[in-house]
């Protein structure tokens, strides 16, 4: 059997931190698959049959983004393509009493809603439109209600192994059946979902647990549709809360990958963070996805939801580099006007980039000017009078330092502190001793002052 996963974004914004994550672990399951021997496959669908709201623009960005987390597909469609398809279906279910035409207005529903509420009655659609007469039915039409289309939902149990969240039931008539279609003659994603993971045979649908009532409507519409709802294995992950406790998608719109991107948050950091929050699993600095892809399972899941915090994504950025061989880097050194940064270098630097921006700043202490912060000019009189003729070694840094304390009676923070705002411009960094061998004695004697 060939697994295959569906990820199905619509096109009506950017790809956000939330979405993302469900676009990795759709991903990762497949690729674990893969990684295993198993026949395995990745479907990139776009839900646009919102023809007002989807732009083009966001289509590509959506490609762009996954491409960029280095999510690929093998197989991509559009639902707007599909009309026909769906026109096929909608009369497919009406011609079997599963899809029937309603003509209450929205404040209509909205008054008998609050009326059931009222009376401590769950807010389920009443089936008035069920009862209807032909008379009624022409009156409506004649003063132009065009109907809205509902599926009927059958008064049985609706049960499922979920992969995360165990036995999972409801019940038909405690179920309010669903509209499909709008008056408008729009197509709901509830229709048009089904109906893509019935003609593309999706095995498993991996998603958030704010589609666990949509799926016990699902699978009925599965099973109406002709498709064993046992041949189909769900998912439900929690949802990402902000790092106080409420709902992320408060503020997704400054978590686009896009905005992420451009403050030099690294893909992998992004990938490495998502795929274990809300698992037993911790998060830990990877330089491929193969390597999250080998270790990712499902049943680490948990049933809390985990809380997504900006600074352990900054914090995970700076790990991630860690990992990184010089190799990786080599094509974005030119970008950042930083080919300069040797392996051996960068192998000292890594652990001090929260972002490849800084590569500017270590290409200048290596190999330009720098504005030193030392004002201390009789310390570096001494200090420079003292510097030791090459060769070096990463001894010599202790030596030299050893000196300038006997001659001055300097120590600590006092005899380090002006060598290094001097040789470098930071308060902070990697070992003077690794640094100072790789400037040299010209750039040295220069920065001392001589």
């Amino acid at each position: 059997m060939t697994i295959k996963v569906r990820f199905a974004p619509s096109p009506t914004g950017l790809l956000h931190i939330g979405n993302a994550r469900a676009a990795l672990i759709n991903w990762l399951f497949v690729r674990s698959h893969q990684l295993q021997g198993h026949d395995a496959h990745f479907l990139l669908r776009q839900d646009d049959t919102d023809l007002e709201r989807s732009k083009d623009e966001f289509a590509e960005a959506i490609k762009q983004d996954l491409a960029w987390l280095g999510i690929t597909h093998d197989s991509f469609f559009k639902q707007s393509d599909r009309f026909a398809r769906y026109d096929e279906i909608k009369q497919q279910l009406i011609d079997s009493g599963r899809l029937y035409p309603c003509y209450e207005t929205p404040e209509e529903l909205d008054f008998k809603r609050k009326r059931q509420m009222g009376r401590g009655e769950p807010p389920i659609y009443d089936r008035g439109a069920l009862k209807l007469t032909a008379d009624e039915i022409t009156a409506y039409e004649a003063e132009g209600r065009r109907p809205h289309w509902r599926f009927k939902l059958l008064p049985e149990d609706i049960k499922w192994t979920d992969l995360i969240r165990g036995e999972t039931a409801f019940h038909g008539a405690h179920l309010s059946d669903p509209v499909l279609v709008r008056a408008d003659g729009a197509y709901l994603y509830t229709l048009t979902s089904v109906v893509d993971d019935v003609d593309t045979n999706i095995t498993h649908i991996l998603r958030g647990e704010d589609h666990v009532t949509n799926t016990a409507v699902q699978i009925q519409l599965f099973e109406a549709l002709g498709r064993d709802s046992k041949t189909i294995h769900f998912g439900h992950t929690t949802l990402l809360l902000d790092v106080d406790g409420s709902p992320l998608s408060k503020r997704l719109g400054s978590l686009s990958l896009r905005s992420l991107r451009e403050i030099g948050i690294e893909p992998m950091s992004i990938n490495c963070l998502l795929a274990r929050l809300g698992t037993s699993q911790p998060v830990e600095a990877k330089y491929n996805l193969d390597e999250l892809a080998a270790g990712f399972d499902l049943a680490t899941f948990s049933r809390t939801p985990p809380r997504f915090d900006m600074s352990d994504l900054e914090n995970l950025n700076r790990k991630i580099y860690q990992v990184w061989p010089h190799e990786a880097l080599k094509a974005k050194l030119v970008d950042y006007k930083a080919d300069g940064i040797t392996p051996q270098i960068w192998d000292l630097i890594k652990g001090n980039i929260k972002t490849l921006d800084e590569l500017t700043q270590w290409q200048q202490v290596f190999f330009g000017e720098i504005s030193g912060t030392a004002t201390d000019k009789e310390y570096l009189d001494i200090a420079l009078k003292l510097l030791p003729s090459e060769p070096w070694t990463t001894e010599t840094w202790s030596e030299w330092t050893g000196a300038i304390k006997a001659e001055t009676e300097r120590k600590g923070r006092d005899l380090f502190m002006p060598l290094r705002q001097a040789l470098t411009g930071f308060d902070h960094g990697p070992e003077m001793k690794e640094i100072l061998s790789l400037l040299g004695e010209s750039i040295v004697r220069k920065r001392l002052g001589g």
